[in-house]
């Protein structure tokens, strides 16, 4: 009896590793994927209200950018953190129960790294990534970790009802800028087919290496780095259902308005 009972318990554990071994190789083959929350055509129209939370984010991904209700200043999730960029030039670790209105997230795992060693300003860090790109239809997280110059970065403050368009509220915008400083640029490049969904091309948010300082990035000279690059080909989109989203007007044709709210 008590050999039956070893046999047995041991075809059973047998089968709970097999299981979890097929299960963790079935987690490393997934694809990458990209969650985006709503659609950037919504936010230029002023729909700055979404229900996702940042405890409810963390389980769509680790790495990413976006912003918060109200448009109450920038969102930089990097190594499964969640920060906060406010216009005042303060950085904190989101509020689980902080809500977006726009995200994207990926779980982020470098497919290569590529030494920077020439000064490049932004325009020139795009046209190097690009050089670097297989496929320009797909999308594209970065993560660049090293020194910078001149960086240039902006936030805006939250705002109150009846919203204005995001080009109007540009002039209002809070730009901070820091000389020489450390950190993490983290970036998301989509193709030109994403237009109203996402920023076609590059779309930066700065974090400080010492957490401190960040936003939205209109200028940069990257001195010396690392750049790390994953590609995307899913996507998985979901959309709010609050009214400010049922009722954007994304009808229009935003791109200028798409090219004065990034900085271009």
């Amino acid at each position: 009896m008590k050999s039956c009972y070893l046999k047995t318990a041991s075809r059973l554990l047998l089968a709970i590793l097999l299981c979890s071994l097929g299960a963790s190789r079935g987690e490393a083959q997934a694809p990458p994927s990209l969650y985006v929350y709503s659609t950037l055509n919504a936010l230029l129209a002023g729909a700055y209200d979404g229900e996702l939370t940042m405890r409810s984010l963390h389980s769509k991904g680790d790495f990413g950018l976006g912003t918060f209700n109200r448009l109450d200043g920038e969102m930089i999730a990097v190594d499964g953190v969640f920060y906060h960029a406010r216009a005042d030039g303060s950085v904190t670790i989101a509020a689980p129960e902080e809500r977006s209105p726009l995200a994207y997230l990926t779980r982020f795992h470098a497919e290569r790294t590529q030494r920077v060693e020439t000064p490049l300003k932004l325009a020139e860090l795009e046209t190097w990534l690009d050089g670097q790109l297989g496929n320009p239809n797909l999308f594209y997280a970065v993560r660049i970790e090293g020194e910078f110059e001149a960086v240039s970065v902006r936030a805006i403050a939250a705002q109150s009802k009846p919203y204005k368009p995001l080009a109007e509220l540009v002039a209002t915008q809070s730009v901070h800028e820091y000389s020489t400083v450390r950190g993490t640029l983290i970036g998301l490049r989509s193709p030109a087919f994403s237009k109203g969904i996402g920023v076609p091309g590059y779309h930066w948010h700065f974090l400080s290496a010492d957490r401190q300082h960040g936003g939205h990035v209109l200028a940069l000279t990257l001195t010396a780095g690392s750049a790390q690059v994953e590609s995307i080909a899913r996507m998985n989109l979901e959309l709010p259902t609050s009214e400010g989203f049922a009722h954007a007007d994304q009808t229009k044709d935003r791109s200028q308005e798409t090219r004065l709210v990034e900085g271009k």
